[in-house]
């Protein structure tokens, strides 16, 4: 997950949210040293990121587990490289080390 620049606790606005115990109790176990109120700021921050579409992953083909033929059915982004790859053309889809599938443009991982 990536790592956003902490902001001053007095730059910040106190927002109540009402979770469930099991679920803050997860959050807490998962969080580690880094708290679970950082935790959740930063799965908001990769939330805001990836529906405004400002998010590009960093990836390297050393990611990549393993490929699966495809073809795209919307315009994406190749995640290694950054080209276009348009409706209708073929794609590969990336299995990458951390569980995830992503696009790929056919040439980038030659």
């Amino acid at each position: 997950m990536k790592t956003y620049p902490r902001t001053s606790t007095t730059e910040m606005e106190v927002t109540s949210i009402r979770l469930e115990k099991t679920l803050k109790d997860k959050l807490k176990a998962l969080s580690g040293n880094q708290g679970y109120q950082a935790l959740i700021r930063d799965i908001l921050w990769n939330y805001v990121q990836q529906k405004s579409g400002d998010y590009r992953p960093k990836f390297s083909v050393a990611d990549i587990r393993a490929t699966i033929e495809a073809k795209a059915k919307k315009d994406e982004s190749c995640v290694l490289s950054g080209t276009l790859i348009q409706a209708g053309e073929p794609m590969l889809l990336g299995l990458t080390i951390y569980g995830d599938f992503v696009p790929l443009s056919p040439a980038s991982i030659q």
